[in-house]
């Protein structure tokens, strides 16, 4: 079959790269136009991506892939929109909002900032958790008269607990939910975490973070109805921290149930949802969506992080929660990288080609 013809937009950047990376030898997708800032454009890629002192700041470890090495990278306002059949944006919030208008309005666009979450026609997709919610993209064409469409992921943090609360809440219906969350530093994005104020320590707070999780977790985990999102009612509340960990969010999560729940039955319960996941057999999808441990000591990000190509949310220390009448705590482990960025992306348009919408 011919492939799709793609756009990087933000390539240079660490989500760009991981988009890259993500893209290789494609079997559905084809990379072949990029974009990135000002001081980027009219540069090879690999000379865009090198630092002034000639070392390369190629983020995500191992070698650049060859197919991009020599393309030239593009200012935005270059891309050729009639050559193209998606955009990937991976293009900070600030700039972000004008730049997917302008190519929604042409053609479909998949991003991983938070420019158009919290928009009314726009869902916040991840697949195999909302896939039904994709019909809203055509009323989104329809309300903004774009060709395209906006499909925005959420925060990398939101990504692991929508993921573990969808099964309960399907099967013994969430009504409360805490969590704690201990985050890695490479979702601080450019602005990032300072060595010093990371090492030895943790940040108890990161701006917004909280407030996103709240949002962004009750819209996913809502029904599509007369064409739009009622947003599920769970009631959430979290604690967002950053510790020195470089790849990969834990999460700690307390849920209250309305109907009884043992923590063998839970196991169980994502057992079924592996093997009747909406994703499997795309390309980008794990074998196993979820990992479960019965080991108290895991989930621990070193040891999780590489699990189904880092697109495998795992979960451990599922216990009986004494503080609810039906209550269930556990651990989660979600790659901020992966699932939770520019591969969870790359998955996002992967189902949306599978439902025509591409």
């Amino acid at each position: 079959m011919d492939k799709k013809r793609v756009a990087i937009i933000g390539v240079t950047g660490s989500v760009g790269q991981e988009f890259v990376l993500s893209l290789d030898n494609h079997p559905w997708f084809e990379v072949t136009q990029i974009a990135a800032s000002e001081r980027s454009a009219g540069k090879k890629y690999v000379d865009a991506i090198r630092e002034p002192s000639g070392i390369i700041a190629w983020d995500v470890g191992g070698e650049i892939p060859e197919y991009i090495k020599e393309m030239t990278v593009r200012r935005v306002d270059e891309i050729d929109t009639s050559q193209l059949d998606l955009v990937f944006s991976a293009v900070e919030s600030e700039a972000a909002r004008d730049i997917e208008t302008s190519m929604a309005a042409e053609l479909p666009v998949i991003s991983t900032s938070s420019a158009y979450r919290y928009e009314e026609d726009v869902p916040i997709l991840i697949p195999g958790v909302n896939d039904e919610q994709s019909e809203l993209l055509d009323i989104q064409k329809k309300n903004r008269n774009w060709k395209g469409w906006v499909a925005p992921l959420p925060n990398c943090t939101t990504t692991g607990l929508a993921i573990t609360l969808k099964p309960l809440l399907e099967k013994y219906g969430a009504k409360k939910v805490m969590m704690t969350s201990m985050q890695a530093i490479s979702g601080g994005g450019k602005s990032g975490v300072s060595a010093m104020g990371i090492t030895d320590n943790i940040l108890p707070y990161i701006p917004k973070e909280e407030g996103k999780v709240r949002i962004e977790t009750r819209k996913i985990l809502g029904k599509l109805e007369n064409g739009k999102i009622q947003d599920a009612d769970i009631r959430i509340s979290c604690t967002c921290t950053r510790v020195p960990v470089i790849d990969g969010h834990t999460e700690s999560v307390f849920v209250e149930t309305q109907k009884e729940i043992d923590p063998k039955v839970a196991k169980e319960t994502y057992n079924e949802y592996n093997k009747s996941i909406s994703v499997a057999g795309l390309p980008s999808a794990p074998k196993d969506y979820y990992a479960f441990h019965e080991d108290p000591t895991r989930p621990q990000p070193r040891m999780e992080r590489e699990v189904g190509g880092g697109m495998t949310t795992t979960i451990g220390r599922v216990e009986k929660e004494e503080l609810f009448e039906n209550g269930l705590k556990y651990m989660l482990f979600s790659h901020n990288k992966k699932m939770g960025s520019a591969k969870g992306a790359v998955l996002v348009a992967e189902m949306l080609y599978k439902k025509g919408k591409i």
